[in-house]
């Protein structure tokens, strides 16, 4: 499966990944690397969890187009 993640820094340096169409679903590390390698796993996890739980494996999402 393909998921889309959203990838920033906070204030102290550290990337922190999150992915949107699984609420919740957020993990961080050092590097952008370690952040994306890590995200991996959390979505993994996430995707488990849901599953045991009964609930939807994801939410849905969808890009648009802002004209300002």
């Amino acid at each position: 499966m393909k998921f889309m993640v959203t990838i920033q820094r906070d204030e102290e340096g550290t990337w922190v990944v999150e992915c949107p169409s699984i609420p919740g679903c957020v993990s961080q590390g050092a590097t952008k690397e370690q952040a994306l390698k890590n995200i991996e796993e959390a979505i993994a996890l996430c995707l488990e969890v849901r599953a045991e739980r009964g609930l939807p494996l994801t939410i849905e999402t969808r890009q648009l187009e802002v004209v300002a």
